[in-house]
């Protein structure tokens, strides 16, 4: 059954205050038409984009703002919303018009399934039409699948022999101080994340010692292996290469796909068609490997997202960069 969405702020007046949310800032960075040309019916129009708080999102809510900046929009920036249940609070109540979401995030948390979709067009499909009666529309459904994973240090992995989730479910039951694991909060909680996991896989979750750290932190904790033996991370994420870890096989395929999907308010979508039109080969082009360099970049090269987006747009022929 379909629960509601539980808001983390009320939708009113002093929804941006509470929420923590201010009304945006211009974009960061100057861009030009390149093969995003200017289009008529975006001229001026007042367009804001979101996105949550962490690398990838910020990333790609640039990729967002110099898209739509291109075609001649006046964009507002309101990326490094933190938490997925505010970003999509903004969405619903007004505050963000348009912004990258992830069709596992939507179809488990936002509409309250409990078994995802397997294949990845039928489940962008399917969230697609459910999400209608909510007012969001989501179209251009990129490549990239960042779904959840389990990742461990080269140490680790020798001393365990774990190479799947099977094996990590066997670790729990022999050894459960073997297979203590740092993940971060949502992943804690969230039916798509740890416990889920340990009812898929026939552990019992209350058996595994898990710390709760920030996403960031807990890369280099799980590469360092002495305060996590196995870490929560983001399939995406350029520090699992950085960092020589290891990701554990979902052998069960329990984790829901994770295509980043362009969503527009449907009143934005009605009114600017064009928002779906250029996005379009914007989306065709983030690849899972495109998306992991660009997380690189950031997280492991320490450039800033803004402009590692722009680059990439860039480069691409999206866009030429503009006089900052």
């Amino acid at each position: 059954m379909r629960r509601t969405l539980i808001a983390l702020c009320a939708v009113s007046t002093l929804a941006l205050t509470s929420c923590g949310l201010q009304s945006g800032s211009a974009v960061p960075l100057a861009v030009e038409p390149g093969s995003i040309t200017a289009q008529p019916g975006l001229e001026g129009a007042e367009l804001t984009v979101g996105s949550k708080d962490f690398t990838e999102q910020i990333v790609l809510g640039y990729i967002l703002e110099f898209a739509l900046e291109a075609a001649g929009a006046d964009v507002r920036d309101l990326t490094n919303i933190s938490g997925s249940n505010s970003t999509r609070q903004a969405m619903i109540s007004g505050q963000v018009d348009v912004a990258y979401e992830y069709t596992g995030t939507g179809w488990i948390n936002y509409l309250g399934n409990e078994t995802p979709i397997p294949d990845a067009t039928e489940q962008y499909e399917a969230v697609r039409d459910a999400d209608e009666e909510n007012g969001i529309v989501w179209v251009n459904p990129a490549p990239m699948d960042n779904t959840y994973a389990l990742a461990m240090n080269q140490q680790t992995a020798e001393e365990t022999g774990v190479k799947t989730l099977s094996d990590y479910a066997a670790l729990v039951q022999r050894d459960p101080a073997a297979a203590a694991v740092c993940v971060e909060t949502e992943f804690n909680s969230r039916q798509d994340g740890f416990p889920g996991m340990a009812a898929a896989y026939g552990f019992d979750a209350d058996a595994v010692n898990r710390q709760i750290l920030q996403t960031g932190i807990i890369y280099q904790a799980t590469a360092d292996g002495s305060q996590c033996k196995f870490g929560e991370v983001f399939t995406t994420d350029g520090r699992i290469k950085g960092l020589d870890l290891v990701v554990v096989e979902d052998d069960k395929l329990f984790f829901p796909r994770y295509n980043a999907t362009v969503n527009i308010r449907q009143e934005i979508a009605d009114r600017y068609p064009e928002i779906a039109e250029i996005t379009a080969p914007v989306s065709a082009a983030l690849t899972i490997d495109a998306i992991t360099e660009l997380n690189k970049q950031v997280d492991v090269d320490g450039r800033e997202p803004a402009e590692v987006a722009r680059d990439w747009m860039v480069q691409q022929g999206f866009v030429t960069a503009g006089a900052d």
